[in-house]
């Protein structure tokens, strides 16, 4: 080692003192001076003519207020489907590109369907984080892939993992409005209240906004922000108080045939289409509103009420929102974009639904069951959804809906308010817009590049377009040619002012005699191309009216192979028609499979995806359990809840286990004793008798039995099954049922008042044989 000496090359370093030296701090990263705040509103399921300024009667004057001070767009486009077009506006790529063809519950493991956004694909909240934003994520999240959302993570696809510093919300699809299962930063956590106390999740979803919002402004109040603000509405199940939907006694007596007329007027009145546009032809898969029956305009009526309800709660909220905004002085200088994820949804089928599970199953529906709840419409016990007559009118003036390609599918509003920015307010705008174009256009308008890295990661090119030309100019071109569509075998392409559209499985149901969700084989996709691309001039035929495939064929064949181009360039072959039986694709888990799995109270709920799966298999459920003298009452282990479900409990006693097939049945066995003090295994088994018919909507058959210590105490046949999902909501919960009750005799919490050591599934199919019962049930077939 060199030796110290004066005046050495060391000496000077080593006697510096801090009057001889300068600092050198890390510089903060700031936005630059005047950077506006960006504010993305999405709402769910919101169709081209539900908010009042396109044209609805229904009252959202707070929406509205926006459109009036800003501008709305008559061209905006989606994919049809919720999470795909969710990566777009928050990537600004493909959802293909993204990974996400389908919902994640829907992936299917090719490159453009593996439900896993590429870390290439940046997120607008990564980009703006790194360059001095706060950014927050608040409500709706569905952008994981489903077997990633547990507790065991992995968390980097999270909303924390992906640039957002706060969030708030559901990390599924959809929620019960009233109990909601609630996600804060990276842990969950219980909704504040209970429906009894008033609560909704959309009050409280804009209560952490604006909690969010002014913790940091009170504190660098020149820090610009973004929220991804998405609410649970209008996703069924539409879920509010009586005194909203009252407001709307009588207003839909005349049907969705008078809506969709008087909208579409009402939308010519204010330029949202063209003077001359035609409405599109009135869809064969809906009934015409003067043959149905008193009963069923009565309930559908009700139904739509209910709605309107839903959405002008969800307006004054999101009202609430942009005021505090204002208050703070902010709302001038904040970029705001409000718009739907896709068209209005079907997924009510023709006569609605008080549980919409019953479509993910595809149990069909009862009439005389729906009319039987029509007072508890909107309230916690139904999960309900509009019949799809109100689907078809919401979506004026376009046909079809969500899930797919045509325009009612696609075509969504879109409003930007930004007086700060923009000179022109109360305009419409046509030029041609996309999901993917969002992304670029912030961009551009903050002043910020994409950037070329982010956390170490290569990015990928943006592929969307920026449309921050069109603000203060109507008479722009449109930057954005040529746009391809395809969901879930439902193909289309947009090209300088024509459609060409390859409808899946036909224009409706009824004309093609297929349902939603057939597969498409090779030979039917070779038919389809020679035989079934339809071709709209929507320059001209806004609505999509008029095909004129016969009349230009050599046009309708490039744009055909223009298709295949843009599929190949952006992950999207193969073309799978599958709907719903896609949830029962084999998916890899974390964990290995494994044939038993050991749960413990005190611990957060186990989504679905990473929760055993004993739908159509053989199982067992058992409980290790103390019971104190005097007996011990609650819930040992419960997965779902009013929309369906299963749970095993104490109740009065005895153990039970109920199995809530789509709210329609509760499928019971009851202990024929009472379970005694002392530490004991409370077991239950089932015996899978019949293979399930998913077709028809029914799960396995089979035989439910109750075993105190190994020793059977109660045994019943279950004649039907849940066969594919037990809802997109409510996790696995062991102790407690804190969420919406699987079954009316469960009032939450319900948390067990014993001492439950852990609860144990068995899915090896190895079950307790008893001879003596098996003898019994052979002798009684003689």
């Amino acid at each position: 080692m060199q030796e110290y000496r004066p005046g050495s090359a060391f000496s000077g370093v080593i006697g510096r003192t801090v009057e001889e030296s300068s600092p050198a701090w890390p510089e903060p990263k700031r936005a630059a001076e005047g950077a506006p705040n960006v504010l993305f509103v999405v709402l769910d399921d919101t169709g081209f003519a539900q908010l009042g300024c396109y044209g609805s009667p229904i009252a959202t004057p707070n929406i509205d207020r926006l459109a009036t001070n800003g501008l709305r767009y008559n061209n905006m486009h989606t994919t049809a489907l919720c999470s795909p077009t969710r990566t777009c506006f928050l990537t600004g790529r493909n959802h293909h590109s993204n990974g996400m063809a389908c919902i994640t519950e829907g992936s299917t493991g090719y490159p453009g369907s593996n439900g896993n956004i590429p870390f290439e694909n940046g997120f607008l909240s990564e980009m703006l984080l790194d360059h001095g934003y706060n950014t927050y994520a608040v409500g709706k999240w569905h952008l994981t892939p489903a077997d990633q959302i547990s507790a065991a993570g992995p968390y980097d696809r999270w909303p924390l993992g992906r640039g957002f510093e706060r969030y708030y919300g559901f990390l599924g699809g959809e929620t019960h409005q009233y109990y909601p299962e609630l996600v804060y930063d990276n842990h969950t956590v219980e909704p504040p209240a209970t429906p009894e106390e008033g609560y909704h999740v959309t009050e409280d979803l804009v209560d952490k906004a604006i909690s969010f919002i002014t913790d940091a402004k009170q504190v660098a109040p020149d820090k610009p922000f973004f929220m991804y603000f998405c609410t649970g509405a209008m996703h069924a199940p539409h879920h509010v108080a009586k005194e909203w939907s009252d407001k709307y006694a009588g207003a839909f007596d005349d049907g969705w045939d008078a809506y969709r007329e008087a909208a579409f007027a009402r939308q010519k009145e204010m330029g949202i289409v063209p003077a001359d546009a035609e409405l599109s032809r009135h869809d064969p898969d809906v009934a015409d509103w003067e043959s149905l029956s008193a009963d069923e305009r009565k309930l559908y009526a009700r139904m739509m009420e209910v709605f309107a309800g839903f959405l002008e709660h969800t307006d004054h909220h999101i009202g609430r929102l942009i005021d505090h905004l204002d208050r703070l002085g902010q709302l001038d200088n904040t970029i705001v974009m409000v718009v739907s994820d896709n068209g209005a949804s079907s997924e009510g089928g023709p006569q609605g639904s008080v549980n919409e599970n019953l479509f993910f199953n595809n149990v069909p529906e009862s009439l005389e069951e729906n009319l039987a709840a029509i007072d508890d419409l909107g309230g916690p016990t139904t999960f309900n959804h509009y019949a799809w007559g109100w689907t078809f009118a919401g979506n004026a003036p376009f046909r079809r809906w969500k899930r797919e390609t045509y325009r009612g599918g696609i075509s969504d509003p879109l409003i930007v308010h930004w007086p700060a920015g923009i000179d022109s307010h109360g305009e419409v705008r046509h030029q041609y817009a996309h999901a993917i174009d969002m992304v670029p256009t912030v961009l551009e308008a903050v002043g910020i590049e994409p950037p070329r890295v982010i956390k170490g990661v290569t990015q990928a090119p943006i592929e969307g377009v920026s449309f921050r030309h069109t603000f203060d100019d109507p008479a722009a071109s449109s930057r954005r040619n040529t746009q391809y569509f395809e969901m879930m075998g439902h193909r289309s392409l947009y090209h300088d002012g024509w459609r060409a559209v390859c409808p899946w499985p036909g224009p409706s149901f009824t004309e093609s005699g297929g349902k939603f969700g057939d597969p498409i084989s090779k030979e039917k996709l070779t038919e389809l191309d020679a035989e079934r691309w339809e071709l709209y001039h929507v320059d001209d035929d806004f609505a999509e009216n008029h095909d004129v495939a016969a009349d230009h064929r050599d046009r309708l064949i490039a744009m055909i192979a223009t298709w295949y181009v843009e599929a190949g360039k952006y992950n999207v072959l193969p073309v799978d028609g599958r709907g719903t039986a896609r949830f029962a694709e084999q998916r890899p888990q974390l964990s290995p499979n494994r044939t038993t799995y050991t749960y413990y109270p005190g611990t957060q709920g186990i989504p679905t995806n990473a929760a055993a799966n004993i739908l159509n298999r053989p199982h067992a459920i058992v409980a290790d359990v103390e019971i104190p003298e005097g007996g011990a009452e609650g819930m040992l282990v419960v997965h779902g809840g009013t929309d369906g479900g299963y749970g095993l409990y104490i109740q009065h006693g005895k153990l039970v286990w109920v199995h809530n097939y789509v709210a329609r049945d509760y499928l019971r066995v009851v202990s024929t004793e009472d379970v005694p003090s002392g530490r004991h295994e409370l077991r239950f088994e089932f015996e899978v008798t019949g293979p399930p018919d998913f077709a028809a909507g029914k799960g396995s058959p089979g035989r439910a039995q109750l075993y105190f210590d190994g020793r059977l105490v109660g045994s019943e046949d279950i004649a039907v099954t849940t066969p594919l999902s037990l809802g997109l909501t409510s996790p696995l919960i062991i102790g407690e049922a804190p969420g919406a009750p699987v079954c009316p005799d469960v009032v939450a919490p319900f948390a067990f008042t014993g001492t439950l050591h852990k609860v144990t599934f068995d899915v090896s199919g190895e079950l307790i044989e008893d001879d003596e019962l098996t003898l019994r049930r052979l002798m009684a077939r003689q």
